[in-house]
């Protein structure tokens, strides 16, 4: 089994969970790859049992044949990851050295468990939904998809921006807001949550829209389906917006024409068995605690 092991930067007090998981994958015989840039933050600080591997990005999933990437941070990680996977189709492991987590999702004292089922085969590869931006101008560059949103936003502290947002050509509203967040489910438990949308389930082949600080008090969350194309006019005081996938932003100016559809392709992500997504959102949440008898 050959593995990937992905993280955007190392902090001391996460050493032990790293020292762990190398251990562990040694331990189970698992040939471990390490995103250049991390493995020389590694060097000197971890022993590693086995030799590893190096990996560079995307172009290695067309060269080589690995199983799993095993990101080591937070959802943040998880994004960024999904960007160097694209439509290969490798599953995710998420390693929560975060805060929240709710794509990465293994706690820092499973890790030898997580390796163990991994190791065995012991989990199930589930299918999150993409976002694709069609934009003219293109923007993005060669990764115009997002995991968890696409969202429309206001620039600095500039006053509020207008969106007229249409659904497979039909005018469905104008929001007058300080941006408009569109969210995959995956995406659900992201921002969208934070502004006031709801949680969808992973598998309900929705979108949400969700209004940021919207001015007209009236509108509200909207669940519609993912076979819809959604498309905008933004117009404003300001010469030019901010435009999101995910965590990476473009500026657009009110000539972009800009239109967000269901992704190609899904990002696929392990399972364990012992997990689930409602498991996920009663801890993650707090749902079924009284912090009175505590």
């Amino acid at each position: 089994m050959q593995v990937v092991v992905y993280s955007q930067y190392l902090k001391e007090g996460d050493l032990p969970y790293v020292q762990h998981l190398f251990d562990a994958l040694a331990e189970h015989g698992i040939a471990a790859y390490v995103n250049t840039p991390y493995l020389q933050e590694l060097i000197g600080k971890i022993q590693f049992k086995t030799n590893v591997g190096t990996f560079e990005d995307y172009l290695d999933f067309q060269v080589r044949q690995f199983d799993c990437i095993i990101t080591l941070g937070g959802d943040g990680t998880i994004l960024a990851a999904a960007t160097l996977v694209r439509e290969m189709g490798v599953p995710i492991l998420g390693i929560n050295l975060g805060r929240l987590g709710f794509l990465a999702t293994v706690g820092k004292d499973q890790i030898a468990t997580a390796i163990s089922q991994l190791a065995k085969g012991d989990y199930t590869v589930g299918d999150r939904q993409t976002l694709r931006l069609e934009s003219d101008p293109p923007l993005f560059g060669e990764m115009p998809f997002a995991l968890n949103d696409f969202t429309i936003l206001k620039r600095d502290t500039t006053s509020m921006i207008t969106i007229h947002t249409f659904v497979n050509g039909a005018y469905l509203n104008t929001y007058w807001a300080d941006g408009l967040v569109v969210a995959t489910p995956t995406g659900s438990t992201g921002y969208s949550l934070s502004c006031g949308g709801p949680i969808v389930f992973p598998d309900s082949n929705n979108l949400v829209l969700t209004p940021v600080a919207p001015h007209n008090l009236n509108v509200r969350p909207l669940v519609i389906a993912d076979s819809a194309t959604i498309s905008f006019e933004v117009v404003g005081r300001a010469d030019n917006f901010l435009c999101t996938l995910d965590s990476r932003h473009e500026i657009i100016t009110s000539d972009n024409k800009i239109a967000v559809r269901r992704g190609d392709f899904p990002v696929k992500v392990v399972q364990l068995l012992d997990d689930s997504f409602l498991d996920t959102m009663r801890k993650k949440l707090n749902w079924g605690v009284d912090l009175r008898n505590h």
